[in-house]
């Protein structure tokens, strides 16, 4: 069998996996001599491995946990009881991302480039979040996006995280059963929606599909519509405000909402192979520390890193790819990973 890749020799110097085994016993005196070490130690000491990471990685506290895992019985185990935290504000606060450089890199094939530094990306999700609060959205409520991976859809997202308020995004080429289908079952209060999108050379228009996915959500109370395709244009549907209107010049700060550790951020699907699709509900706290460690100790993601996945708003992998921000290293970690370096 022909080796495709193997670890260079000072693998554990350069990375951030080497990172946090030094950081591990410079803190607790554990010393792992390979990754399978590392691995074992995780799944035999549950809930010291996760407090690890959350310690390592800096996870902001609003109010510290009481314990690590109270109850460990499945289903049902009770991690981080007590804590209160926000999803958005591990996202948003890129420590080591200098002022100018783009966070955000956006290509499509439906309009012009669009690139958005940390600062740009922090106050857009300022007046989008103040918009979503003037359109009456609170911790709690479903925002619906049927738009696809561009800027506005992460801006909404984060937003919608901010004020503890619940996301769910279709891919705009879902068909009106699909989304249906998912959106019935959550009832969410906010649907934003893009008009169309190009594929290639073809025009898709989508506004016929919006229409009918508003009429099947007696729910909604409000629908924000995105110009993606006929940019600039004004033949807006009766009902429907623009997205211009919900990121208004304001005054209101960008704040995070503490919520529990397993306060629901946002509902993914599963395929609906059999029967209707099946709403999945994933946690501030749970997703959270998942991406963190995925991103920073097997990705080896980091300020200056650019990450990109082949995605749509309808797969899971587009929630992954809009925590890559949060995987930068905080301050702390990376002095205390630097007391430890020989």
């Amino acid at each position: 069998m022909r080796e495709l890749w193997h670890p260079p020799a000072d693998v554990l110097e350069r990375t951030r996996i080497g990172a946090f085994l030094r950081w591990l016993e410079w803190e607790h005196g554990l010393r792992f001599d390979d990754y399978e070490a590392l691995w074992q130690w995780s799944v035999d000491r549950t809930a010291e491995f996760w407090r690890a990471i959350w310690d390592h990685l800096e996870i902001i506290e609003h109010v510290a946990p009481t314990a690590t895992l109270a109850d460990a019985r499945m289903p049902g185990a009770d991690w981080f009881p007590g804590a209160r935290l926000n999803y958005a504000e591990h996202v948003l606060r890129m420590p080591g991302v200098a002022g100018a450089e783009p966070i955000v890199i956006s290509r499509s094939q439906t309009r012009g480039p669009v690139d958005l530094t940390a600062e740009e990306l922090r106050e857009r999700v300022r007046r989008v979040r103040a918009g979503l609060r003037r359109l009456g959205i609170s911790k709690g409520d479903r925002v619906a996006a049927y738009a696809p991976n561009i800027p506005e859809t992460l801006v909404l997202m984060l937003a919608t995280a901010s004020l503890g308020a619940i996301f769910s995004s279709c891919a705009p080429e879902f068909g009106t059963r699909s989304v249906v289908d998912r959106w019935q079952q959550i009832e969410p209060k906010l649907l934003v929606a893009v008009d169309g999108y190009r594929y290639g050379a073809k025009e898709i228009d989508r506004r016929a599909e919006v229409a009918a996915i508003r009429e099947a959500l007696p729910s909604l109370q409000q629908t924000v519509e995105i110009a993606y395709l006929h940019e600039g244009h004004d033949g807006l549907h009766e009902g429907l405000c623009t997205w211009e209107s919900l990121t208004e010049p304001t005054g209101e700060p960008l704040e995070f909402e503490p919520v529990p550790f397993a306060h629901p951020l946002y509902v993914l699907y599963s395929s609906g192979t059999t029967g209707l699709p099946k709403p999945i509900v994933h946690g501030h706290g749970g997703i959270l520390l998942e991406h963190v460690k995925m991103l920073a100790l097997h990705h080896d993601l980091g300020p200056g890193d650019r990450f990109f996945w082949f995605t749509t708003t309808g797969w899971m992998m587009w929630n992954y790819l809009v925590s890559g921000p949060a995987a930068a290293p905080a301050s702390r970690a990376l002095r205390q990973s630097r007391m430890c370096d020989p």
